[in-house]
């Protein structure tokens, strides 16, 4: 079905992780988003292609970006185009002939959407990193872990939330933009700003002096017993966040524990008898025991899922937050759109698998494709 962002093309210049994470989700929204394969191309594969779900919904033309002709080729594409987003470290797309200034020339109302860890301009622009290095010197990964060491937390953070996401708002914040004003515009989301703008919050806390810089000494981050995991009679793990004392309230009726053994909720000096109390009643019973005794009630306890185990659950089937396309299970599309809703296109292509499809829609006869071809500017 159409999405909310059908009409909308997109030109994705191919690469991993944050910036095909936003063409897919522009993609699930209705998007057309056309896939850029480079032609000889490489790197670090992270999946198969047809497993590569970040590049579902996607249309896939192979080009060689080397080739000037092939060039030409995206240059033609872009011109019809509303945004073009790329993840290539600062000043690749401009020596490729691909850069803002060659785009906007063609297109002057595309919005061009750069993926950059470190951003545009900065000491460390021009340097190689990964999740973790941005998340590092945001400030966020200090806060993140057991009390002797930072841990990763996959690299959900400044990847996905902090860059893929926020490409996909900017991008759409400077279409409204270019059709208000039929001005496009560089948007610049670089990881490190996003991962740092995701801690907002807690720079508030620590303004106020809330929150302490020591991992697992604080409310959110483990400290709170009854804010963490606990381990159930089999070794699996349950979560606990019953934060309001409404909600602690209930967490003590369904352990049957009563107020006055574990003392104060907020009370810092009694977490860790609290703690011991809670773990001790969580280890009687399994996983599934205790998410059937507190399904229903507002304790917040819900059971520690695996990646495949939590397509099965009753509440994620029931809303179909995963979905199965030929076999393979994923997680659906979202957010929810009551009068356009979005859904996955097709399964991720294979590489330059929609070449010809999408060169004829450009407007490339038969004759010119071929021609291209011979020239080895697409494949």
């Amino acid at each position: 079905m159409p999405g909310p962002l059908q009409g909308l093309l997109v030109i994705e210049l191919a690469g991993l992780g944050p910036a095909p994470f936003c063409g897919m989700v522009l993609a699930d929204l209705g998007a057309d988003v056309v896939r850029i394969e480079r032609v000889g191309g490489g790197g670090l594969l992270m999946a198969s292609a047809e497993n590569d779900l970040l590049n579902r919904g996607k249309m896939s033309v192979a080009v060689d970006l080397k080739n000037e002709e092939g060039v030409g080729v995206v240059l033609a594409l872009a011109a019809d185009a509303n945004a073009l987003i790329e993840g290539y470290r600062p000043g690749v797309t401009e020596r490729l002939g691909l850069g803002p200034a060659q785009c906007l020339a063609r297109n002057p109302a595309l919005v061009y959407g750069r993926m950059t860890g470190w951003g545009q301009e900065g000491p460390l622009a021009a340097t190689a990193g990964h999740d973790i290095d941005y998340l590092a010197v945001s400030g966020a990964l200090h806060s993140i872990g057991p009390a002797d060491r930072p841990i990763p937390p996959l690299n959900l953070v400044a990847d996905f939330g902090g860059g893929g996401m926020l490409l996909a708002l900017g991008v759409l914040a400077g279409i409204f933009h270019a059709r208000e004003t039929g001005e496009g515009q560089i948007v610049d989301a670089a990881m490190i700003d996003g991962a740092a703008l995701l801690m907002a919050s807690h720079h508030g806390y620590l303004a106020d002096g809330w929150w302490r810089p020591e991992r697992e000494s604080n409310l959110l981050d483990g400290a709170a017993p009854f804010y963490t995991t606990y381990e159930t009679s089999e070794g699996a793990h349950v979560a606990v966040g019953a934060l309001e004392p409404r909600f602690f309230s209930a967490l003590l009726d369904g352990l049957d524990i009563d107020p006055a053994e574990v003392g104060p909720q907020n009370d810092r000096d009694g977490w860790p008898a609290m703690r011991q109390r809670f773990a001790t009643r969580f280890e009687q019973r399994t996983r599934e025991e205790w998410a059937a005794h507190f399904n229903g009630s507002d304790a917040c306890v819900a059971p520690v899922l695996s990646m495949a185990e939590a397509p099965a659950h009753e509440h994620n089937r029931l809303r179909s937050t995963f979905v199965e396309i030929q076999g393979v299970v994923q997680p659906g599309p979202a957010p929810r759109f009551s009068a356009s809703p979005a859904s996955i296109g097709s399964p991720p292509p294979l590489p330059g698998s929609g070449t010809d499809q999408v060169l004829a829609a450009a407007g490339f006869s038969l004759e010119e494709i071929g021609k291209l071809r011979e020239a080895g500017a697409i494949a």
